[in-house]
């Protein structure tokens, strides 16, 4: 063989070592990008648990890693590991895309403590997140954000929020429905990067909240798995304590989807009178003597897009047509619901107290002050693609202030009689354009039961 031929040789072996080298560091890669990011925590976001002082921490792998830990403790250190569990979620779209949801409890932390945690597997850990739980007992005063349909494109208060909350200004966050538009879109992918969004809120505060229109996409299955709130029913309706007040979420959706069936509508109804009954009896009332509920879709709004609520037979407000059967309206006035917040409206709207289209206020230099009937509030303007709303051009007589900034709400709970609200808007930089306080000072209010 000449010399021409080994030259060739060589370097043909040398070419397919280089090769060798080459494909197995692309094998490493892809193994280490495995490791990295279908292994990797991501969707960070917390809620309040059963008790007072759990905290539920919730986030998303693309595959399953074996294990759902959460490692946390207090004075920056990692001194406690928790253990939870994790479902395969398939998005019901065309090609079937799956993730895992993870869940871990953190039980019986200590009241107004600081904590750090991380969440993951050995096959992939999250950043280090912290957070502050709540003090012990009712007498301490709570201050939370709300909103609702706020979006992943166009969502101008995320921004605001985002800041207060990475200072520590709020308690919790509560969103009154409609996210990402919509979390099932382009197979989910939608809904990966809306959570990924607000994790910068829900991974440092306990993000509530409630489903609406947009989520019904197959059986509200991105909102039933993507989110952990305190009841088993699969978020849709639930309750807490924060301070003194007892909130309560629930579903608007049962009354208008019944192509899925009514047995979500019933159960809710039922439960939600049983857990109106326990909230209302002396001894926790007394503890928590206020008592709101928020949900999606308003029971009364003066804009001009003819939904449900511009009407005055709205289905949550009187219930199913001609029977009326299982109308909130009256049972949330008969149980002496302080107030009821709302959303779906791409607007902000305050009413007056009202009750079956009857203002009751509680006197007409200070109709906040021992009102008659619950005090509805509208907030559904924090921001997303479908823009803005419009209001009828004359407000009606039960409307006492409405804005189309985009914004969002805020709720301090100063004490057993004071609440204060206040609506920022971010379209002027954070400005309040309104803000009013709701009173109770008297020992009885109108409930009637």
């Amino acid at each position: 063989m000449n010399l021409f031929y080994l030259l060739m040789i060589t370097c043909v072996l040398q070419i397919i070592a280089i090769y060798e080298i080459v494909l197995a560091n692309e094998i490493q890669d892809s193994l280490g990008n495995l490791t990295t990011v279908h292994y990797q925590p991501e969707q960070v976001h917390l809620s309040f648990g059963e008790q007072p002082h759990d905290i539920i921490v919730t986030w998303s792998t693309v595959d399953d890693p074996g294990d759902s830990l959460v490692a946390y403790g207090e004075n920056e250190e990692y001194t406690r590991l928790a253990r939870g569990s994790r479902q395969r979620f398939t998005d019901g779209g065309s090609e079937h895309k799956s993730q895992y949801i993870h869940r871990v409890t953190l039980n019986n932390l200590k009241p107004s403590a600081k904590y750090i945690y991380n969440c993951g597997s050995s096959l992939g850990w999250s950043a280090k997140f912290a957070f502050r739980t709540v003090p012990e007992g009712s007498g301490w005063a709570p201050h939370v954000a709300i909103f609702g349909d706020m979006g992943n494109e166009n969502a101008q208060s995320l921004t605001r929020l985002q800041q207060e909350s990475q200072r520590g200004r709020y308690d919790a966050i509560v969103h009154v429905g409609d996210f990402a538009y919509d979390m099932n879109s382009d197979n989910g992918r939608v809904g990966d990067e809306f959570m990924r969004q607000i994790e910068t809120i829900a991974a440092y505060t306990p993000y509530m909240v409630c489903p609406g229109n947009h989520e019904e996409r197959y059986n509200f299955s991105h909102y039933r798995n993507r989110f952990s709130m305190p009841n088993d029913w699969e978020n849709l309706f639930y309750s807490y304590n924060l301070g003194p007040i007892h909130f309560i979420g629930i579903s608007t959706e049962v009354y208008y989807f019944l192509n899925y069936g009514m047995k979500s509508l019933i159960f809710q109804y039922n439960w939600l009178e049983n857990d109106l009954k326990q909230a209302t009896k002396q001894e926790n009332r007394a503890k928590q003597p206020w008592i709101i509920v928020y949900g999606h879709r308003p029971m009364y709004c003066s804009n001009t897009d003819n939904d449900d609520c511009t009407h005055s037979e709205t289905l949550t407000r009187v219930g199913w047509p001609f029977l009326h059967a299982f109308g909130l309206e009256d049972l949330f006035y008969n149980y002496g619901v302080d107030v009821e917040i709302w959303a779906h409206e791409h607007t902000y709207e305050r009413l007056w107290p009202i009750y079956n289209y009857t203002v009751m206020n509680g006197s007409q230099a200070e109709p906040y002050r021992n009102p008659m009937a619950p005090v509805h509030i509208i907030t559904g303007s924090a921001g997303c693609k479908e823009g803005r709303d419009n209001f009828v051009h004359n407000a009606s007589y039960w409307s006492a202030f409405r804005s189309q900034d985009y914004g969002y709400t805020r709720l301090r709970a100063y004490n057993a009689t004071h609440l204060h609200f206040e609506q920022v808007s971010d379209d002027q930089h954070g400005a309040i354009i309104d803000e009013f306080w709701l009173i109770k000072d008297k020992l009885d209010t109108y409930l009637s039961l």
